[in-house]
């Protein structure tokens, strides 16, 4: 079978190995430069569905007795995978930007952050190529916010559009703080993939000046892969 609507080789790796997707093999690639999930991480994938990640995730951590644990975020009720997974992995239906950062936190072994976090979020695609890259640009730098907090969006004296001076006391410190453990050496590794014409140059050099940027005391090292 070839032409199109083929089974590109990766489709067809995906279902030998027993992943629900081919996005496993981007993770892969990741985990296989950076070793960013080791024995007892606790990982929090964002935008997990279809699971794929979720499963990479769980075989980076090792056997079970080394410990560590994988949770899931997404907008969809995802079903944890039965290969590659085990009771280490569990999954929430949540929207992430609408999620307080105390509450994420809370879900966190211990309540005390994750040591890695995942992203591969994106939006319902609409066909509206702008629509859909400005979305893709928005998904990421939350990931960035829950990930690192405010501070790393360079939002200076503004949080959500309000005036520090006017944020009430409803506004929980945890919820301007981020969900990454606090000693964790912090790497960001962005895939971007913005077709809309500027997008691509606008985030790029964002994300490139966050990379002298010491938030909370963590040491944070942006990576644009492109």
């Amino acid at each position: 079978m070839s032409g199109a609507g083929a089974p590109d080789f990766f489709y067809r790796e995906a279902q030998r190995l027993g992943y629900v997707a081919r996005s496993a093999f981007k993770l892969l690639q990741i985990q296989n430069q950076f070793k960013l999930i080791t024995s007892g991480s606790s990982v929090l994938d964002l935008g997990c569905a279809p699971g794929a990640w979720l499963q990479v995730a769980c075989q980076s951590l090792g056997p079970p007795r080394n410990g560590g644990s994988v949770l899931g975020i997404d907008i969809k009720k995802v079903k944890v995978p039965h290969v590659h997974c085990d009771s280490r992995v569990q999954t929430v239906c949540a929207d992430v930007m609408n999620l307080p950062k105390s509450k994420l936190k809370s879900l966190s072994p211990k309540e005390k952050g994750f040591s890695v976090i995942l992203s591969d979020m994106c939006p319902i695609v609409s066909g509206i190529t702008t629509r859909d890259a400005a979305l893709s640009v928005e998904l990421g730098m939350q990931a960035v916010n829950l990930a690192l907090g405010e501070a790393a969006l360079g939002v200076g004296e503004v949080i959500h559009g309000k005036d520090k001076d006017s944020i009430d006391d409803s506004t929980s410190a945890s919820d301007c703080d981020g969900v990454i453990q606090s000693d964790v050496e912090t790497t960001l590794q962005k895939v971007i993939v913005v077709e809309a014409q500027g997008y691509k140059i606008v985030v790029k050099r964002d994300l490139s000046d966050m990379s002298k940027l010491a938030v909370a005391g963590k040491n944070i090292n942006i990576q644009i892969l492109s």
